[in-house]
This record gives C-alpha cells, structure tokens and sequence, in this order.
C-alpha cells in the first residue's frame, strides 16, 4: 500500500522502475529527469506532473522496497517454527536480496545515508525502524527461549546489518559464489556466536534444508 498521495495509476510505475534502475547504476547524483523521460518516450513534464521532485522518487523507492522486504520478513517468521531457524531465515534472505530485486535492493543499499535527510523521507524510516524491530524481536526471543547466548540485540542486529548492506559493493550475481551460499556463510558466521547449542547449526544453514527452503517460497 503506497502512502497517501502517491500516485499509483499510469505512468507511474514505470518511471519509478526507471528510476530505480538509474540510482542502482549511476547514483542519486547521478540520476536525472532527462535520462529517465528518454528512456521512456515521455516529457521531462510528465515526471514532475506524477512526482514533482527527484527527493520524492527517491522516497517512493524507499518506501516501495521497505514495504515488500517488510511483507516477507513477517512471512519468513510466521513460517518458520522458532528463533533460530528465524534468524537463518532472516539472514538468508539478507544476501538473497542481492538477486531478488536485485536493482531496487542496490538503488536502496547505495543511498541508505541520503534516506534519512528529508522529510518526505519519513514513512520509508518508520518502515526501516518496523523491520529492525522484527529482527530484534527475534533476538530477544531468542534468549527468553535459551537458543541464543545473553547480550545486546540491539548491537547485534545493528552489526547484521551493517554486514549485509554493504554487500551490493561486492557481491556479484554472475561470480563463483551463489546468493545461497554466501547466504549459508553469513548465517553460520552469525548464529555460532549466538547459539547455545551448535548442533542444529548445520541444518539451520544447509543449502538444501527447510530454512532456505522457506525462504526462497517466501520471496517468491
């Protein structure tokens, strides 16, 4: 659901996937009303009449890709039976953004700082704040239950993701390693200095297991 005043209808869409696709390669800066109107076949005009400004594209990304990464982060965790194989899950998911959606997750990765200096901004926060508050929910169930050593969540989850939003700098979809396997590595570097008891470790981060099973159906 797009925030009030959002346009939704004609040509919307499609310049918002444009756009989208320019930040992702060439930066906000970088990205201009002219290249997005040649690519489409449509006046300079016909942007600033669906969004008036660059800023407010760029919180319609913001809050656009917030919104679906939010919808399957709640989706991972109602599938998945505890915190631990909800943390895997959420941390597989992490890495596998980077060929799920993969131009709208870089645009976002890319210009994270940018996100939080203007006011149009706002909703596209409170939807980041709501995610973050899921993943440190699963943390601190996580210790209530004992699957997770004491300590800070909010450190922790701060560190996850720090981690994961600078991999659109490295990761490369066509390279030797899979979005599943550097996905694999990430939720074992994580969950061994977080487990109580290792055993279900190599489950929770198989390849072929039901965590990342979930979570490839979760993302669709």
């Amino acid at each position: 659901m797009t925030s009030p005043g959002w346009p939704i209808a004609g040509k919307s869409p499609a310049i918002l996937a444009a756009f989208t696709r320019s930040v992702a390669e060439h930066g906000y800066d970088g990205t201009n009303f002219g290249d997005i109107a040649g690519e489409l076949g449509i006046s300079k005009g016909t942007i600033v009449h669906h969004y008036g400004t660059k800023d407010r594209l760029l919180a319609a990304l913001h809050e656009s890709y917030m919104q679906r990464r939010l919808a399957e982060a709640r989706l991972i965790v109602d599938r998945l039976p505890g915190p631990p194989e909800q943390l895997a899950g959420l941390l597989f998911a992490f890495m596998l953004y980077q060929v799920h959606d993969r131009a709208a997750t870089v645009a976002f990765q890319r210009e994270i700082a940018r996100l939080a200096e203007h006011e149009s901004m706002a909703e596209g926060v409170r939807l980041r704040n709501e995610y973050l508050a899921l993943v440190r929910s699963v943390l601190s169930a996580g210790q209530r239950s004992g699957d997770f050593r004491e300590g800070d969540f909010r450190l922790r989850s701060l560190l996850m993701f720090g981690s994961a939003h600078w991999a659109w700098t490295w990761f490369d979809p066509s390279g030797p390693d899979s979005a599943e396997q550097v996905g694999a590595c990430f939720a074992d570097l994580v969950l061994a200095g977080l487990l109580t008891r290792r055993e279900a470790l190599a489950e929770l981060t198989s390849l072929d297991g039901p965590v990342l099973a979930a979570v490839r159906d979760c993302l669709g």
